[in-house]
Order: structure tokens, then C-alpha cells, then sequence
């Protein structure tokens, strides 16, 4: 797979993840559980995009040595 395409194809993926994530969290917290109810799923929501992320740029954007 060309560099381009990982690069397009990686942030496709990683947007739907990102916004998946987010609207999950944002249900838990404005539903039945509540601000602090939500609490502890937003952080680690916010830790596993973070992480989605990383690996995206280390895998697509980073340059390599190869």
C-alpha cells in the first residue's frame, strides 16, 4: 500500500473511531449516568483516542527508516 493511501485510509478510520467514541461518551454522560457518572468512561475515552492517534501518526506520518 503506497504511503498516500495508508495516510487517507488511517485518517478515515481513525475519524470514525474518534467520532464513535465521542458520541458514546457524550450519551453516557447527558443520559441516565450524569456528568460524574460519565466521568471515568470520558477519561478513558479521551485516552484510547489519544492512543488512536499516536499509533496513527507513528504508522502513516512518521518517517521510516526503511
Amino acid at each position: 500500500m503506497s504511503r498516500t493511501t495508508a495516510i487517507i485510509v488511517g485518517a478515515i478510520g481513525t475519524a470514525l473511531m474518534m467520532t464513535f467514541v465521542i458520541g458514546l461518551s457524550h450519551s453516557i454522560s447527558t443520559g441516565f449516568a450524569g456528568f460524574w457518572g460519565g466521568f471515568p468512561f470520558m477519561v478513558i475515552a479521551a485516552l484510547v483516542i489519544l492512543m488512536a492517534l499516536y499509533d496513527f501518526w507513528e504508522d502513516t506520518i512518521k518517517k521510516k527508516d526503511e
